[in-house]
């Protein structure tokens, strides 16, 4: 069974968060509230907190912000980033928050030039070759607290799109893959 891998002691007010978080638990009320999402892009530095969806649409200068943020940092391209993904995202972070687990979500890939996904694929790492992220429907993500198993369960209870599992060792550990287009699963 799945396990958070806390890094620190959670407040003792709250209810332990479950072993596995089932986002169609959530009443229509959590998708109507105001959208605020934390990144940060470990691979830059840069960090950002933005109110970007509020009365049921985007804020186009925060949504600007954000296809920013997600942009290829190789290559040095920006593209429109698909608001599904942004929601999932939002979802994934809003959700945990609600079990005192309030991390930024970690882009480590967000949208990728075709060059950059082939000289992804040429290093032998794992990149496909018509890969999501070139149409900026996709995102490799973290957030602290969190196993790949965790996150990777709850991004698939949101049933909006495909979701792969990146099992690593070590200090940083691994990451989901999360994107909006065909519901699947893999593991790599």
């Amino acid at each position: 069974m799945a396990q958070l891998t806390p890094r620190e002691a959670p407040d003792e007010d709250l209810e332990p968060p479950p072993d596995i978080f089932d986002a169609q638990s959530l009443d229509l009320e959590f998708w109507l509230k105001p959208r605020t999402i934390q990144l940060i892009r470990p691979a830059s530095g840069e960090k950002a907190k933005l109110l970007y969806w509020k009365d049921g649409e985007l804020i186009d200068s925060a949504y600007q912000e954000l296809c920013y943020l997600l942009r290829d940092v190789n290559g040095k391209e920006t593209a429109p980033i698909d608001p599904k993904l942004l929601e999932t995202l939002w979802g994934a972070q809003a959700f945990v928050a609600r079990y005192g687990i309030e991390s930024p979500v970690e882009i480590l890939s967000g949208y990728r030039t075709k060059s950059s996904n082939n000289k992804l694929i040429e290093q032998g790492i794992p990149a496909a070759r018509q890969s999501l992220h070139m149409e900026g429907k996709a995102a490799d993500i973290r957030i602290a607290n969190l196993n790949e198993e965790v996150l990777g369960g709850l991004v698939r209870s949101f049933r909006q799109g495909g979701v792969g599992f990146y099992y690593r060792s070590g200090p940083r550990g691994g990451w989901i893959h999360a994107d909006t287009g065909l519901k699947r699963t893999w593991k790599g």
